[in-house]
């Protein structure tokens, strides 16, 4: 996959601008570009020092840290403002703090969403409600620029208007405004309090319908960042013929694709004739020997596929551990006891083995140059103990580095 690559000609200069002729230096990976995602969901209490099991949740994180670097943290309005007017800003900032000074980039989900809205919101008018929800999209942009630059603006916006599974008050909302209308409200609220986010419409409805929504967008000139495709296999890994067609659909429109919910189980499948996951209820869904075989391979072959097409940024995997996970379905890449699966196992070779640069040592020719190689990322330089960080970002001729 050329395109995840990058080459560098690097000149070694010491402090008066000589070059260091035939200079042994050692070149390491330190992180990717690629967002490697999952959900730090479980990690929240422990990280604000609250766990009931702080030895499993120091486990658990050192899981996530050593496979993952992108992380989303929930945003549901519902459970963020239980009470109106009090939401739980600080307690998020905190954790949102915490985790970014672990290295970790950072992603809110949702912003815009008719599930989880609050039940306090039901039954208001719509103009109160589009203020209140103004007013959310702002705080929360606002309060967490720095921290989180990466947000779902508007999630599930197919369904929104024609949503019956529950009463809220986003999708009469939605109804009244329309999906485009709507969709300006999430995106402009959000951009003028952080002109500097990155701001995503997300799915799991991949039809045209999907296709048709976003064109429409396009049309009334709302700026989307990245559009965020939802694939939850519960039902059955989609096939990487299947999957690079999806891709091709939503790459037409030049913009950055996010994987953004991807999940495969490693139990029994969820019957096909289920249309809302959600509706699928079982007390008995094991992760067995024969699943977590097939789940090990499905995520090679998905997340090889998806690293193959230069339109995908980001892929955020939906649970580390079947313990929390969706649905109560085995779709965690670790047990419930926190054992690694073949998955963890699978993903970690493709992600820390196969697209990533071992230690390589190099000799520098009689100017001082040395060419590196690798994935796009920040890496480090040790020249006679010294470290000096570079990032391969675009393939270039002129660095140049003093040591």
């Amino acid at each position: 996959m050329p395109h995840r690559l990058a080459s560098s000609t690097i000149s070694l200069m010491d402090a008066s601008g000589t070059p260091r002729a035939q200079q042994a230096v050692e070149v390491r990976q330190i992180s990717h570009d690629f967002l490697f995602g999952n959900i730090l969901f479980d990690l929240i209490d422990f990280v604000l020092g609250c766990s009931d099991d702080e030895a499993r949740d120091q486990a658990q994180l050192t899981a996530w840290r050593d496979l993952f670097n992108f992380g989303t943290l929930p945003f549901y309005w519902r459970t963020f403002e239980q009470t109106e007017g009090s939401p739980n800003t600080t307690g998020l900032l905190k954790a949102a703090r915490n985790f970014r000074d672990l290295g970790i980039k950072l992603k809110g989900h949702p912003l815009t969403w008719h599930t989880m809205a609050p039940k306090w919101l039901v039954g208001r008018p719509t103009q109160e409600t589009e203020k209140l929800l103004r007013a959310r999209i702002t705080r929360e942009s606002t309060d967490f620029a720095g921290l989180i630059d990466t947000w779902d603006a508007i999630n599930e916006l197919v369904i929104m208007p024609v949503f019956t599974a529950e009463d809220n008050a986003i999708t009469p909302l939605c109804r009244e405004k329309g999906r485009i209308s709507m969709a300006r409200l999430a995106f402009d609220t959000a951009r003028e309090a952080n002109p500097a986010a990155t701001l995503l419409i997300n799915d799991f409805d991949l039809s045209t319908a999907y296709e048709c929504l976003i064109e429409g967008l396009l049309d009334a000139g709302i700026t989307i960042d990245a559009i965020g495709l939802q694939t939850h296999m519960h039902q059955g890994y989609r096939g990487e013929e299947e999957t690079r067609r999806t891709l091709d659909r939503f790459a037409r429109y030049g913009l950055p694709l996010h994987l953004t919910e991807t999940s495969l189980v490693s139990g029994h499948l969820m019957p096909p004739e289920i249309v809302d996951l959600n509706d699928y209820q079982t007390d008995d869904w094991p992760s067995t020997p024969e699943g977590e075989a097939r789940q090990a391979d499905e995520i090679s072959r998905h997340y090889r596929t998806l690293l193959a097409h230069p339109s995908v940024q980001a892929i955020t995997y939906w649970g580390l551990s079947d313990r929390t996970a969706w649905l109560g379905a085995p779709s965690g890449l670790l047990r419930a006891d926190g054992s690694a699966k073949p998955s963890y196992d699978a993903l970690h070779r493709l992600v820390k083995d196969q697209w990533w640069l071992s230690p390589v040592r190099l000799l520098a020719d009689d100017d001082g140059r040395i060419t590196v190689t690798g994935f796009k990322g920040t890496y480090e330089i040790v020249i006679d103990g010294q470290t000096v960080p570079i990032h391969l970002e675009n393939s270039r001729d002129d660095m140049t580095v003093t040591c």
